[in-house]
């Protein structure tokens, strides 16, 4: 979808006297950097300043230091469903997906710097909106204006510094705007104080901010429905378990915050004329790759990406989605550097129709212009695609134009579900959300009850752990979600167990085929000519016409060793491969804290008020 701001990053360098936000340095990193053409009196005289002044509060989410690429699709993973970049640890990327990131990483620096730049830009517009004549004396309609202003800037500022509170812990938090001459010695904020803050905020801000439907012509601006799903969001964060140290603990207040969430769940399940589920899984990304709204309203808060720019677009579709090789091609070329944990295609049912828009087992080679069936180890995730971009955009250009979803419908209901069961059991409200999602998924009411077992409160939990891994793979979501149950070291030990029998040809993992074929390339989608649950024939060549190409096969011992620390060796059969620390989490040991990013190097050094991280 276009951006909402097509003069978006004019905006930003001209709206704001500060907007330094929290760089590197002691001083930078809270310090007013003034700007010439314009002053904050100025800015904030009219209606139309104020909201100049919001856009360039919008900016920070996007680029490739925010949702476009490193925030979405670096941070987000190693977990149970996706990998990101296999390969060694290489003190960039791909040790941030190993757990063994580094305080000197510009990917872990320069985020963090944009993320408090967001911070910085959303307090001086939530202190001076309110100041404004126009706030409480001007017409209805700028009155109207800026109180819709002042409730989006609440919640930029809760959205930039939840994303650091996951990934940083207890970061520094201010409300107020930096100010020339200010103590920048900032210590660590303890995450739940900050937290109940924002959740503070959130609640004034749902009263500033109009619902979807009186909110005029649809774009990712923030509306009320977002900010109620946001405030559940960070309630649930609020009240489930977090990194002390080495430590996961969870607060003692912990149900009020089930309670909040709850609450806003429900007001806004009752309110299906704003948001509701698509009709089908596929509409909702199918609607991001072709660049309009869902036609349900789906999609809460989303950031808007465009301009084809580092500063301003984003990377989905090209970083991730199916690997196509040849920029020649009517779809271009991609990187397809995000894969899937093999076994997660089989965690879906075979007719869950999230599986085929979730994942794609095809890509396209630097020689042709037709599709080919790919190894189950290199199959990548699938929601964000190239080759479904209307129009079809080729060449090798990293920019595609595709906006973030932050928040969907089908996240409000398994939230739903999930409060009221903790607080409630499995009542038949709770059981009716968690359906309400599987039944979009399978097609019937019948089929998504086959196997569900909701009979206690621990197997109705159980069941939403495993829808919510099944709704939002491949969408940022999953490894907060286990930290936040204090599932993560379980559920990573647990899909490497999971995976070593998948290669073993061991329950149930038993009907998996050894190969895969499909027929000779041509042009259309990848036509696959055998079951992916029926086991190889006896005879694997390749019958007439078809290609063979590995699929449990491709999980042998060198994939199963660089799931393990590299220097360490594993044997699979008659052969032993040694680890290189490629794979899965291949790095990661609980109990050392790796579970957060380090705080970067060269804030440390100019604040001595901060303290890293345990375990770096």
């Amino acid at each position: 979808m276009k951006s909402l701001f097509p003069f978006r990053a004019v905006a930003a360098a001209v709206a704001l006297t500060g907007t330094a936000g929290l760089v590197s340095s002691c001083k930078d990193y809270l310090d007013v950097e003034p700007v010439a053409l314009n002053t904050t009196s100025y800015i904030f005289s009219t209606v139309a300043g104020a909201t100049t002044a919001v856009i360039g509060a919008y900016d920070p989410l996007s680029g490739d230091n925010g949702y476009g690429q490193r925030i979405s699709l670096y941070y987000s993973v190693d977990t149970d469903e996706m990998i990101g970049s296999p390969g060694a640890p290489d003190g960039q990327r791909r040790s941030i997906a190993r757990y063994k990131a580094l305080a000197t990483n510009t990917e872990i620096t320069n985020p963090w710097n944009q993320l408090y730049q967001g911070v910085e830009r959303a307090n001086i517009c939530i202190q001076q909106i309110p100041q404004m004549a126009l706030y409480t004396s001007g017409s209805a309609a700028d009155t109207a204006a800026l109180h819709r202003l002042h409730g989006e800037a609440l919640t930029l500022r809760a959205q930039y510094y939840f994303e650091l509170i996951r990934n940083w812990g207890d970061v520094p938090a201010q409300f107020t705007p930096s100010v020339s001459g200010q103590n920048f010695n900032l210590p660590n904020t303890d995450r739940n104080e900050t937290l109940a803050r924002l959740i503070a905020d959130l609640g004034q801000a749902q009263k500033l901010v109009p619902w979807r439907s009186a909110a005029g012509t649809a774009n990712e601006r923030i509306t009320k429905g977002a900010v109620k799903a946001l405030r559940a969001r960070l309630a649930l964060y609020r009240g489930g378990y977090s990194l002390q140290g080495v430590q996961m603990v969870r607060p003692a207040d912990y149900l009020d915050y089930y309670r909040i969430a709850r609450q806003e769940c429900a007001e806004l399940m009752a309110r299906p004329n704003e948001h509701k589920l698509n009709t089908t899984f596929l509409e909702v990304f199918q609607s991001i790759n072709q660049q309009r709204a869902d036609v349900a309203n789906e999609i809460m808060f989303q950031v808007g990406a465009g301009g084809s720019t580092a500063a301003s677009d984003s990377k989905q579709g090209y970083y991730n989605g199916p690997r196509l090789q040849n920029a020649s091609s009517a779809y271009g070329s991609t990187q397809g550097a995000m894969v899937i944990a093999p076994t997660y295609f089989y965690a879906f049912d075979s007719t869950d129709t999230r599986r085929d828009v979730t994942l794609t087992p095809y890509g396209m080679a630097s020689t042709s212009t037709f599709f080919s069936g790919v190894a189950l180890n290199v199959v990548t995730d699938g929601k964000f695609r190239r080759d479904w971009h209307v129009p079809l955009v080729t060449g090798s250009s990293n920019y595609l134009g595709y906006n973030w979803p932050l928040i969907r419908f089908a996240d409000v209901v398994l939230m739903f579900a999930e409060t009221e069961n903790e607080l409630n059991g499995p009542t038949q409200a709770a059981k009716d959300a968690l359906l309400q999602v599987r039944t979009r998924a399978f097609g019937s009411a019948a089929k998504a009850a086959v196997g569900l077992n909701m009979a206690s409160k621990e197997a109705m939990f159980n069941a939403i752990v495993n829808e919510r891994y099944l709704e939002f793979g491949g969408e940022g979501i999953r490894k907060y979600d286990l930290l936040r149950w204090n599932l993560f070291a379980t559920k990573i030990a647990e899909v490497k167990a999971e995976i070593e029998k998948l290669a073993k040809n061991q329950a149930p993992y038993q009907n998996v085929p050894q190969y895969m074929y499909y027929k000779t390339p041509a042009a259309g989608p990848v036509q696959w000519t055998r079951s992916f649950y029926r086991p190889s024939p006896s005879n694997t060549a390749a019958p007439t016409g078809t290609v063979r190409v590995n699929w449990r096969q491709a999980i042998d011992a060198a994939y199963l060793a660089n799931l393990r620390p590299a220097g360490t060796s594993y044997t699979l059969g008659t052969t032993t491969a040694a680890s290189v620390g490629s794979g899965l989490a291949a790095e990661y040991v609980p109990g050392l804290g790796k579970e957060l990013l380090p705080i970067p190097q060269s804030t440390l050094a100019s604040d001595p008020a901060l303290k890293q991280n345990q375990g770096y």
